[in-house]
């Protein structure tokens, strides 16, 4: 079979098409014949060697997908055991999930990471609550519209930004009340005068190394800030977040327990059967020009999920 390698941490230039033996699976194990592999950012941390946990080299990058059981069932792949850059993939029997009809399979890839992702940051770190408001602070790409997608559907008021006129489309499309151009310099006071000054309940972070210190002048009394990603430090007046009371949680996904992730996708197949759960892919590319997709994931703005085709 078809699988990209890694063979040394470095560049996107590292990632290479080679051919595998077929994995074979024993136990609990299935293969899954992929259609589809979704392209994440943590991948590329993981790629450079940028990442707290490092696999051993060398690797097949990859746990999103979706394709086909040997008994021809449709499903989505959240976790892999061989990884999923490849033409098959070798997974645990918890780490596939039934993939309903009226979703492709590129579309099947965008569930894994960023739909535990959000659900994760809403409700098991934040706690969110039907009558809340959230801002989704960087909502076009993948995680961000599942934030927006998982909150509107619980019941909160959603704000939300992005950086460029495609992704405001995108993000008001999904039903946010409001939407605002992250790189307008006074977006925040802008959304913020949407509350009527009260701020915040909820801010989910994308970007906390450029946005965490300005976030917590906008939250409501007793506001929560969810720091999902963030390439770097970042300066902030403690004074501000005594001002509000308020409280910021960092989410890693590696972080979850296997209750955490069943809760999510339990939450995933429900949205995905009423029809509220509406993964969008913005581009497919071919499995050999993985590096390529590596450098797309990471520019902004963001827009949808970047999926590779074996």
């Amino acid at each position: 079979m078809r699988a990209i390698r890694v063979r040394e941490f470095g560049g996107p230039d590292v990632l290479r098409l080679e051919e595998l033996p077929e994995p074979e699976p024993v136990d609990d194990e299935v293969l899954v014949r992929v259609q589809a592999a979704g392209v994440n950012p943590v991948d590329t941390y993981v790629r450079a060697g940028a990442y707290g946990k490092l696999p051993a080299l060398p690797y097949t990058p990859g746990s999103d997908a979706a394709g086909v059981l040997q008994d021809g069932a449709r499903v989505y792949v959240a976790g892999s055991l061989s990884g999923t850059y490849a033409e098959y993939a070798l997974c645990r029997r918890d780490q596939v999930r039934p993939l309903p009809e009226y979703l492709s399979y590129a579309q099947g890839a965008a569930l894994g990471v960023p739909y535990v992702t959000a659900h994760r940051a809403l409700f098991q770190r934040a706690e969110a609550r039907a009558g809340e408001t959230v801002l989704v602070h960087g909502a076009s790409g993948g995680v961000g519209l599942a934030t927006v997608q998982f909150a509107l559907a619980a019941g909160l008021a959603v704000v939300g930004t992005a950086g460029s006129d495609a992704g405001r489309e995108l993000i008001a499309a999904q039903g946010a009340a409001r939407v605002f151009d992250h790189r307008d310099p006074l977006h925040l006071q802008a959304a913020f005068a949407t509350t009527g000054g009260r701020g915040f309940d909820l801010i989910v972070e994308l970007l906390a190394n450029l946005n965490l210190g300005d976030d917590l002048t906008a939250l409501a009394p007793r506001g929560r800030v969810v720091v999902v990603g963030s390439r770097g430090p970042v300066e902030l007046d403690p004074r501000d977040l005594m001002n509000a009371e308020g409280v910021v949680l960092g989410m890693l996904l590696a972080n979850a327990t296997t209750e955490d992730l069943a809760a999510a996708h339990a939450a995933i197949g429900a949205g995905l059967r009423d029809g509220w759960l509406r993964p969008v892919v913005s581009r497919e590319l071919p499995l050999a020009e993985a590096a390529r997709a590596h450098r797309h994931v990471m520019e902004r703005p963001a827009l949808g999920k970047i999926v590779l085709v074996p």
